[in-house]
């Protein structure tokens, strides 16, 4: 099996490791849900890999609602730098 790294999947990287969307065919092989999301930790000689469920509809939502309602000033963070 061989998974191609997109944009879309690319590994994100975090205080203490990195964040990556299973890919569905990968999930499917593990046998974790649609929409996984797998968090990387780096140890010597290799990785530990922990599997989060994915977020709930209402999360996901809640999550797109605040940031329209402070898009304004997330733009302006990321204007200035922060």
């Amino acid at each position: 099996m061989s998974v191609v790294l997109t944009p879309t999947n690319l590994p994100q990287k975090t205080d203490q490791g990195w964040i990556i969307d299973i890919p569905p065919d990968m999930a499917d092989v593990m046998g974790v849900a649609h929409g996984s999301i797998g968090v990387l930790y780096p140890r010597k000689g290799g990785l530990s890999i922990e599997v989060l469920p994915p977020p709930l509809p209402e999360l996901v939502s809640s999550v797109l609602e605040t940031c329209e309602e402070f898009r304004e000033a997330f733009e302006e963070m990321k204007r200035l730098g922060d």
